[in-house]
């Protein structure tokens, strides 16, 4: 049994649980609410001293951080990492592309309209972000304008890695109409065996409000 300590409206975190239903692997899901500061408590800090989800950790005790190096061990010997020396590297490419020129852009972007008030100051950045998400945006309907995956000739790691923040830039203000390509491959993504999407911030907020009550009752 494996323990994935995560926030479920998370993109980085609903990585791993989209690998882990598509692989049928069990698991047991810790939420951990990273906008409360519950990463920052002298117990999680001693499982990742980063302070950020997600964290994957084994019976043995030993932890592994950092979405996309989880991903890559999660995937090794299955067909969602590909075998061939050559076209592993390139999907190992696109997992250091999202998380270099894509995730710091259309992901802060969406937690900074989703998660800041109103007159927070850091909604000044929110040009400069949305501007960046979108030439991320262009490099990938590039590439999807000739290929239909990212991980090859078939879905993979790399494809769920771009997906989780892609298929809510929108949340963010980086919209998606100008990408056909993308919408396409979104669209086929959600196809695929076992897909489950990411859980609403409104819903997991309603859950947690749920969860309260019943303590209360």
């Amino acid at each position: 049994m494996i323990t994935v300590y995560g926030f479920s409206a998370s993109g980085n975190c609903h990585k791993l649980r989209l690998l882990l239903e598509q692989l049928g692997r069990e698991y047991r899901w810790e939420e951990v609410d990273s906008t409360a500061g519950a990463t920052r408590t002298p117990e999680y800090l001693a499982r990742n001293p980063n302070g950020k989800v997600p964290i994957l950790e084994l019976e043995d005790g030993r932890v592994l951080t950092e979405s996309n190096a989880i991903l890559c061990w999660l995937a090794e010997g299955t067909p969602y990492l590909p075998a061939d020396a050559w076209q592993r590297a390139q999907a190992l490419s696109w997992m250091f592309f999202e998380q270099y020129s894509h995730e710091p852009y259309i992901a802060v972007a969406r937690f900074i309209s989703g998660w800041t008030p109103m007159d927070s100051p850091r909604r000044a950045e929110l040009p400069r972000l949305r501007e960046r998400g979108h030439q991320a945006l262009a490099v990938m309907e590039r590439y999807l304008s000739a290929q239909r995956w990212f991980s090859g000739a078939d879905y993979g790691i790399a494809d769920i890695a771009l997906f989780a923040y892609t298929d809510v830039a929108e949340h963010g203000g980086v919209m998606l109409d100008r990408y056909p390509a993308i919408r396409d491959w979104l669209a086929r993504v959600r196809a695929t065996p076992r897909f489950v999407a990411m859980v609403e911030p409104d819903a997991l907020a309603a859950q947690r409000i749920s969860h309260s009550m019943e303590h209360l009752t």
